[in-house]
């Protein structure tokens, strides 16, 4: 990407902090640099957001992460997710020889070693694994803004709204509204931004709630898992949905046919 972007010409000032905006650019170093656009890219603790007043917005539900890494051999080559009664672990492989082991729970006290007991299937995997980061922690829930643009200024990425980590849509979702951006930003017309910013987050959002619904349920866990089990196709379709493949439409079928898999399982 930053190779790109020097072929079009785009000059980049690294470790050039921003200490301001303003209507007509941005302040650097004790300099006003001029843009006619200024997008705030700046992450879920965004300045540039709270510069532009754009912090308004509903009281998310947040939750507390951890990841770390260890040097072992992956054993699958996709994002495996397991739930406990307390906390959900997520495992990813990220080179040949190293995993990336992530924690999300409501408890702001609970770390990877307390959490990794409550979820033994991946404890175990990792027994006598060398650690090769530091434990690192963050905010992670489901937030959005009443606005994501205002006058000259637009949010983009976490800074404009965040969906829970577990969906794992976190870049996705931000090269989406990319596209969106260029094509509004290519036209002049923000609002079309703000639109298409609201389209693109319906779908990660509902997810989200979705796979929440089934924290700290451990009974509600079994028997969902135990209806994939017998109907593995409703699975792929929620897949299939989550994944953007799948109009939402298809949803309202699978969703019914899950209800009645509920009901009708043996606890």
């Amino acid at each position: 990407m930053i190779e790109r972007a020097a072929q079009l010409g785009v000059a980049m000032y690294w470790r050039t902090p921003v200490a301001g905006i303003s209507s007509g650019g941005v302040l650097i170093s004790g300099q006003c640099v001029r843009a006619q656009w200024i997008v705030g890219a700046d992450g879920a603790n965004s300045r540039v957001r709270k510069w532009a007043g754009l912090e308004r917005g509903p009281r998310p539900r947040l939750r507390y992460a951890f990841r770390q890494h260890f040097r072992v051999a992956p054993w699958a080559d996709h994002m495996e997710v397991y739930w406990g009664n307390t906390c959900q672990g997520y495992a990813t492989a990220v080179g040949p020889d190293q995993m990336c082991v992530a924690l999300a729970s409501n408890d702001p006290r609970m770390r990877l070693e307390e959490g990794l007991r409550a979820l033994p299937a991946l404890e175990r995997r990792l027994h006598g694994a060398e650690v090769t980061s530091a434990e690192r922690g963050s905010l992670t829930g489901n937030r959005k803004f009443h606005r994501v643009w205002r006058n000259n200024l637009i949010l983009i990425g976490d800074a404009s709204g965040t969906v829970d980590a577990i969906t794992g849509e976190g870049l996705g979702l931000a090269f989406s509204q990319a596209v969106a951006l260029a094509a509004a930003l290519e036209c002049s017309k923000p609002a079309d931004y703000q639109r298409a910013h609201r389209r693109l987050a319906l779908r990660p959002m509902y997810m989200a709630r979705l796979m929440l619904t089934l924290d700290r349920r451990p009974r509600l866990q079994s028997r969902t898992l135990q209806v994939f089990e017998r109907r593995p196709e409703i699975f792929r379709r929620l897949v299939e949905f989550h994944v953007g493949s799948l109009p939402p439409l298809h949803l309202v079928k699978d969703g019914l046919a899950l209800g009645w898999g509920l009901l009708t399982t043996q606890p």
